[in-house]
């Protein structure tokens, strides 16, 4: 079944030509001027990090529920709730932040400082889920920070696993609330402690799929009504992977000022980031939470796109803030090269490095 991504492009066609040499090297001027320290810029965006406790009821966060599946090769399946109902029933859900009215309003999947995409699974999720599918990573027991979450599938996928805990953060509490905490719910019905690594339904190729649900969903909204809801055969009940769990929001700058408060701070083995390196103005915030918070032989798993056309972040500048750096080794483990293109890759602590 064909699957259908939404491009954060600009409707104009972009071939690498038209990105030329020049602007490369006019790139790598820019970010060598705006990050000489670590400090946050002035155009880094602010919001006080709070961390988010399931409700006395969580079953609650799911009623007319909406949702997609998609499976990727031998994955299990990860269920999300559907984003375009999210936003059609705005007004009938909690949000302080009015993001999920304005998101509408606006018809912007970015509202700098006021939302930070969240509500939208990007397209390199799917990529760095690809990739885990095909060459593997092992969960058992491990701690694993899913770091700027959005619908938090990476996350799950590791709880899914055999995670020992699973922490997740995003820019935007709405986007915690609403879409992380009751997906990480949809996927906790029936499961125990984790999954065994192993096989899932998926088409014969092995390649990334979602069910019917999704097809029908979109169909529905062309004509402007959000698709059926659907009733969920048994309400789900908190269960050891939500018990796994811990849920933050807010910038990356006061997140790692909460989190380290605890004693002893946490250190994760596995940290996901994905479609986080749009803008150059959080390069220095992002690199002191991943320095801070990844365990000395823990790895760094980042999907991204080559170049964001019209923000002006990208692989080449992020690759060229972590080496000026010094703590961290970057090794690409797969470049997608069919249509804009978009990579995955990792970060270690070279020798002696850690903190």
């Amino acid at each position: 079944m064909s699957f259908s991504f939404n491009f954060d492009v600009h409707a104009q066609s972009v071939s690498p030509e038209d990105v030329g040499e020049s602007n490369v090297e006019k790139d790598k001027a820019d970010i060598a001027a705006k990050h000489t320290t670590d400090e946050p810029t002035a155009a880094e965006n602010t919001k006080e990090a709070a961390e988010h406790c399931p409700p006395p009821d969580p079953e609650t966060l799911l009623a007319d529920a909406v949702t997609e599946t998609v499976t990727v090769g031998t994955l299990p399946p990860l269920l999300f709730l559907n984003e375009t109902v999210l936003e059609k029933t705005a007004s009938e859900r909690e949000d302080e932040e009015k993001i999920l009215s304005r998101t509408e309003d606006q018809r912007s999947d970015l509202i700098s400082g006021v939302y930070e995409g969240g509500l939208k699974v990007w397209e390199c999720t799917y990529d760095l889920l690809e990739w885990l599918d095909g060459d593997g990573e092992t969960f058992g027991e491990k701690r694993v920070l899913d770091l700027g979450c959005g619908a938090g599938l990476l996350g799950i996928l590791a709880l899914k696993r055999g995670a020992s805990q699973v922490h997740f953060q995003d820019y935007n509490s709405t986007v915690i609330k609403q879409l992380t905490l009751p997906n990480v719910l949809l996927n906790s019905q029936g499961d125990g402690p984790g999954e065994e690594e192993g096989g899932s339904d998926s088409d014969e190729d092995g390649k990334r799929k979602n069910d019917s649900e999704k097809g029908k969903g979109a169909e529905d909204l062309k004509d402007g009504a959000p698709p059926a809801k659907k009733s969920l055969a048994e309400p789900p009940q908190p269960s050891a992977l939500l018990a796994r769990c811990r849920f933050y929001s807010g910038d990356w700058t006061t997140f790692l000022a909460l989190v380290v408060k605890a004693e002893p701070p946490p250190k994760y083995d596995i940290i996901f980031t994905s479609e986080t390196i749009y803008n150059t103005a959080y390069y220095p915030s992002l690199h002191a939470t991943l320095q801070q918070l990844l365990a000395p032989d823990g790895v760094v798993y980042l999907a991204t796109k080559a170049h964001y056309f019209g923000v002006g972040g990208g692989l080449l500048l992020f690759e060229q803030f972590v080496e000026e750096r010094g703590i961290f080794s970057l090794h690409h483990l797969w470049d997608v090269e069919e249509g804009l293109k978009r990579h995955v890759v990792s970060l270690r602590f070279k020798t002696g490095e850690s903190t």
